[in-house]
């Protein structure tokens, strides 16, 4: 009877899940589906937060050989809602490479990717990299930027539909980077009334018909942009880097992740940005 109830009650027990790093061909089978642009198997592993920067590192040692320098980083997971999709609850960092970025009105590719969608996102320019890097206020973080440029992020979610994918392997695959359609610069003084207009600017994904896919506020990323200008530095700081004049922030989302599809014109139009509203497209071939 004791033997049963000890059988049953193993059974019950949650099992433990060790965190452990993916072997070097593991990573290297991801590598080679996000390049050859077919659906990845898993990493075969759970990792933590430090296994999966690691595994970031050497990943992109092997994706990045192409895409020429790196120009600036990203933050995901910036936004509850793309947070919860993930099962994540704090943001990511990847890294943008010059060869990413794309002007406006770009042709892209509906199959630009191994899984591709799009979202709406915003990019700050480093003005002032001192300032920014000694930043602890939105205001502070204002100071240090030259200018925010609309962004249509290309990501990539690199695996087969069947893997789980969860924050981990998001951070392990460069935070899903992969283009990014850059629109014309907006420069905004380093002013309180500033920070508001960042906070409560519309951001809205429309189709080629003018019909709205979907969108946000600015303050669905870390209740201000300007927060995530802040985390980036904050997490490089952490690790003894710095910013530069002129990188690139990819700030995170303001709408859901969307698949493309051939024929679509996507714009995105932020209204309270700048006095006008300001739009960036891609045309899906």
């Amino acid at each position: 009877m004791r033997r049963l109830i000890l059988c049953a009650m193993l059974v019950m027990m949650p099992v433990l899940v060790q965190a452990e790093m993916p072997t070097p061909s593991a990573i290297q089978a991801v590598a080679d589906a996000w390049l050859a642009k077919r659906p990845a198997p898993g990493f075969g592993a759970q990792m933590t937060t430090a296994e999966a920067a690691a595994v970031q590192a050497a990943y992109t040692a092997i994706t990045s050989k192409e895409l020429g320098e790196i120009v600036g980083y990203k933050a995901a997971l910036t936004n509850p809602a793309v947070q919860q999709r993930f099962g994540y609850d704090r943001p990511l960092r990847g890294m943008l490479y010059a060869k990413m970025i794309l002007p406006a009105g770009a042709k892209v590719a509906a199959a630009y990717g191994s899984r591709p969608v799009y979202e709406a996102d915003l990019v700050a320019v480093v003005g002032d990299a001192g300032k920014l890097m000694s930043a602890k206020t939105p205001l502070e973080a204002l100071d240090g930027i030259a200018a925010f440029r609309p962004f249509i992020e290309l990501p990539d979610l690199v695996f087969d539909p069947q893997v789980k994918l969860d924050g981990a392997y998001l951070h392990a695959i460069n935070a899903g980077a992969r283009l990014g359609v850059l629109g014309e610069p907006v420069r905004l003084p380093a002013a309180e009334e500033s920070v508001a207009r960042l906070a409560g600017m519309q951001i809205d994904v429309l189709d080629q018909t003018g019909a709205r896919l979907g969108g946000g506020k600015g303050s669905d990323v870390l209740d201000n942009p300007l927060n995530a200008v802040l985390w980036l530095a904050d997490s490089l700081r952490a690790e003894g880097k710095s910013l530069k004049e002129g990188d690139l922030l990819s700030l995170g989302s303001f709408s859901a992740l969307l698949p493309p599809k051939p024929g679509m014109t996507v714009t995105v139009r932020y209204t309270g940005l700048s006095f006008v509203p300001v739009e960036v497209s891609v045309r899906f071939e």
